[in-house]
């Protein structure tokens, strides 16, 4: 294990997390009711998320609201070890995080703060929740909440599958996280990570974008706006039409690996990107992955069309191919807006934790009525934190009058 200097990256943490804290407008709100409330007075709280400056914003918010709550990170390279020393510093805090932890230390730390036997969860791709239900650990468990597609959709097949012991808030399909944070986040922070990795000019390459989800249509835009041609490569036909509809190419995989320059995934599927495209790709071509786990890019394959390897600078390995042609991935195949830069911007990450915040607040008031499903968060409270958000903004917008209101809930619309 890497050892820590608290005493010297403590300082550090403790200004980008305050830097992160003025960006964060909505949450510091919340922040200030909860010292009022104390919602989780007694109450545990569990979370596996990366660990940033933003994050460290949501586990203080979650601290005032009085919960005792443990720390692990959800990607091995996402975290910063100066907030993960400012939290265990200043806020006594538990984290058991530190960047570049092997798989050994990853599944320890998720262990260790299940052994906490909290009382809910936040997870970040559903590796918590998993471990809660094959370890069986999870009797005292009143309910978590989900961050990420890639964690929804696993915790939607442990419903599927009657595996699902408590309740479940899949804060990603929340309308003031997904809108926002899947597309403005990873769009902005996915491109950041690509350049400094690389130092590109991506205006003139052929980018090609795997997934036209929220995340693909975010990170396509801003492509097109840094003056890339941009493709996209989908298996759903309705948001392959879409994209075309948006104005981007659209083809297959295979077709695509011939001739583009910059290749990201996310899907949050495996084997997105196999030996039979790598071997079709071009002298030069970097990949990287903006999905939440390392497995889209299968790194086994590339290791097995390469005759040999080497790193060129901080997060960018050269992979010479058996056919002379040299081929760069980013980030270890793992989350590049985070592994190689620093993730979403703190305000947009001030609406998905206030959103993480309030879902879990929700979840101690309604734990007696909620059965063991996936919930979505109320409408009521998206648009709470969606006015406060505009306020902190200084924007303000109309209200329906009386009149329009009873117009649209009558069904003489006509008239």
């Amino acid at each position: 294990m890497k050892k820590i200097n608290l005493k010297k990256l403590a300082p550090v943490g403790e200004k980008k997390i305050k830097w992160a804290e003025q960006r964060m407008p909505v949450l510091s709100l919340i922040a200030k009711e909860f010292i009022k409330t104390k919602p989780f007075k007694n109450l545990k709280i569990s979370a596996c998320l990366h660990v940033t400056t933003e994050t460290a914003n949501l586990i203080k918010t979650l601290k005032n609201g009085g919960a005792k709550i443990y720390l692990a990170a959800s990607n091995p390279l996402s975290t910063q070890d100066e907030v993960a020393a400012a939290l265990t510093t200043y806020e006594k805090i538990p984290v058991y995080a530190y960047r570049g932890e092997d798989e050994k230390f990853y599944h320890q730390a998720l262990l260790k703060i299940l052994s906490q036997k909290p009382d809910l969860l936040i997870d970040d791709g559903a590796d918590l929740i998993s471990l809660a239900v094959q370890t069986k650990k999870y009797h005292q468990i009143i309910g978590g909440s989900e961050e990420t597609t890639t964690g929804v959709i696993r915790i939607k097949n442990l419903e599927k599958n009657r595996q699902l012991p408590f309740p479940v808030i899949a804060v990603n399909d929340a309308r003031v996280k997904n809108l926002f944070d899947n597309r403005y986040g990873t769009g902005q922070s996915t491109i950041d990570g690509i350049l400094r990795a690389t130092n590109i000019l991506l205006a003139g390459k052929n980018f090609v974008i795997f997934g036209y989800g929220w995340c693909g249509k975010g990170l396509a835009q801003r492509a097109k706006g840094m003056g890339a041609n941009v493709f996209i490569c989908e298996v759903d036909p309705i948001k392959a039409l879409e994209a075309r509809m948006d104005g981007f190419k659209v083809l297959p995989a295979i077709e695509a690996a011939k001739i583009g320059d910059v290749f990201v995934t996310v899907t949050g599927d495996i084997d997105v990107l196999t030996a039979k495209h790598f071997l079709k790709m071009k002298d030069g071509t970097i990949l990287a992955n903006a999905g939440h786990f390392n497995v889209e890019i299968n790194l086994k394959d590339l290791e097995k069309v390469a005759k040999n390897k080497k790193k060129i600078r901080e997060n960018l390995e050269e992979y010479t191919l058996k056919n002379n042609k040299k081929i760069y991935l980013l980030a270890q195949g793992r989350l590049v807006n985070l592994a190689a830069a620093e993730g979403h911007p703190s305000e947009v990450m001030d609406l998905s934790f206030a959103t993480q915040a309030l879902a879990q607040e929700y979840l101690v008031k309604k734990a007696k009525k909620l059965e063991k499903k996936v919930y979505f968060l109320p409408k009521e409270i998206e648009e709470k934190i969606a006015f406060l958000k505009l306020k902190s903004m200084g924007i303000k917008i109309d209200k329906l009058t009386k009149k329009q209101k009873e117009y649209l809930e009558s069904w003489q619309l006509g008239t």
